[in-house]
């Protein structure tokens, strides 16, 4: 009986160490699988059960770089695939998975096929843009010959001798190959596994009908257009834009309005800058004593015309006949003559000075002009008075020593082509003859102090100016 109690109570020892090396070999089991994710599971539709998220990380990375497909819908439900590998494709996890082990643990590690194991992540895809342009481009729902291009009802195009009429819409199945491709970047960069290009918003869709009241009206502009005429006037002459001609500019219509080519319309209004404009051209001018003079210079008309090529487009997209005078940067006295019958005349042979105004001649003096022998000459030509002022110094070019060539007070000074201008010259004892040609000025018209005052009181910043030979 002794020896079988001891035998008892070893063997009872035993059962204890057993039982609790049992425990042991349990709970350290278990603690391994709590660091891995139970057998199902599916995390980005890849299965990663029973691995660590660390080889789960890396499962699905290599599933993306090597076998990740993006399928695209197209309306109608045919679908077509890009594949990863043909566009160099690859995913990079950035979190997510052990979210995925830590809710599998919370929730008692549940398996089988009631227990919800499938897990979104964040995948960032990046893959060769233009391997993928080019596979976009190819996709039957880009480049099929089953495309029937969806278009806005529109204004037919020019066609000489007829009228505009609306051109219906057409509802067709034309994929914006743009927000095709903007879509699909998304998708892959999200390393998602199929896209609907409808509910992606691809397809064009109909904007504006036939029925559209802002078209039919944009039309019948368009057809009063042909009728219209926009006659250029300048001064007793008229120059006549035929709407023959207005609606051949037309491209057809941007943002709900007639698009006028704008190169032909320049083209136009620079033609007739060169029949209109008047600066620097010769013009024919009648002196007092009756002489006909060819003249030159830079008083006169001059088109604007970037201002009239917007201005005449504006009137174009109106469709009313009407007349116009055109947008000028330059203008002078007469549309006609240019001078009109109020200027100021310089006689530099007979060196005299009139002043002509409402076309009567109402001042005159003997002057003395531009040193010709030391070619001072004053030049002839058209011009207008720049200003006028009162007690004046007029100072020559500086000279070597700091000093300018000469100083003359004026009690009356108006110029009219840069340096050169009227004034009186106290300094003179006589004026006219052929003072000029040996003891002129260093071209500026002197006048007798008397007679200056006059003549200041009715000349006026922008009147014309005649020199003459």
């Amino acid at each position: 009986m002794k020896v079988n109690k001891r035998i008892a109570r070893i063997w009872g020892r035993s059962l204890l160490a057993a039982a609790m090396l049992t425990i042991a070999v349990s709970g350290n089991a278990y603690a391994d699988e709590t660091n891995r994710l139970v057998p199902g599971t599916k995390i980005a539709g890849v299965l990663v059960g029973g691995k660590t998220t660390e080889e789960a990380k890396a499962e699905i990375e290599q599933y993306y770089s090597g076998q990740y497909e993006l399928t695209v819908k197209r309306r109608g439900g045919t679908t077509e695939t890009i594949k990863g590998t043909d566009i160099g494709y690859h995913g990079t996890v950035t979190g997510g998975i052990q979210a995925a082990l830590d809710q599998q643990n919370a929730s008692g590690r549940l398996t089988g096929p009631a227990a919800e194991n499938n897990y979104t992540i964040s995948v960032i895809g990046a893959f060769d843009e233009g391997a993928l342009a080019a596979k976009v481009q190819a996709l039957s729902c880009i480049s099929g010959s089953d495309i029937v291009v969806t278009k806005n009802a529109q204004v037919s195009s020019w066609e000489e001798g007829k009228a505009f009429t609306i051109v219906p819409e057409v509802s067709g199945n034309s994929i914006s190959t743009e927000k095709a491709m903007e879509a699909i970047k998304a998708a892959l960069a999200s390393g998602a596994s199929e896209l609907d290009l409808d509910s992606a918003g691809c397809y064009d869709a109909v904007t504006v009908t036939s029925a559209d009241a802002g078209l039919k009206e944009l039309c019948d502009v368009m057809n009063r257009c042909k009728d219209m005429t926009i006659t250029y006037v300048f001064g007793d002459r008229t120059k006549d834009l035929s709407g023959a001609e207005i609606t051949s500019w037309f491209n057809g219509v941007k943002d709900g309005a007639i698009d006028v080519n704008y190169s032909h319309v320049a083209a136009y209004v620079a033609g007739l800058a060169a029949e209109f404009d008047t600066v620097g051209r010769t013009r024919t001018f009648t002196a007092a004593d009756g002489r006909n003079i060819d003249l030159t210079g830079p008083y006169g008309w001059q088109m604007d015309q970037a201002g009239e090529a917007a201005a005449l487009i504006a009137m174009i997209q109106t469709g009313q006949t009407q007349n116009r005078e055109p947008l000028y940067s330059l203008t002078a006295a007469d549309r006609n003559n240019d001078w009109g019958n109020t200027y100021v005349e310089i006689d530099l042979t007979n060196q005299k000075v009139y002043m002509r105004k409402d076309g009567e001649y109402v001042w005159g003096a003997d002057c003395v002009t531009g040193n010709v022998s030391k070619n001072y000459t004053t030049p002839p030509g058209i011009y207008s008075l720049t200003y006028k002022q009162r007690d004046r110094v007029l100072r020559g070019k500086i000279m070597e020593n700091g000093k300018p060539e000469y100083e003359s007070p004026v009690k009356y000074w108006m110029p009219f082509n840069g340096g050169i201008g009227l004034h009186d010259a106290n300094w003179r004892g006589k004026f006219g003859g052929a003072i000029y040609k040996t003891g002129g000025s260093h071209g500026c018209v002197n006048l007798p102090p008397a007679t200056v005052p006059a003549l200041y009181d009715m000349v006026y910043k922008g009147i014309p100016v005649i020199c003459y030979n």
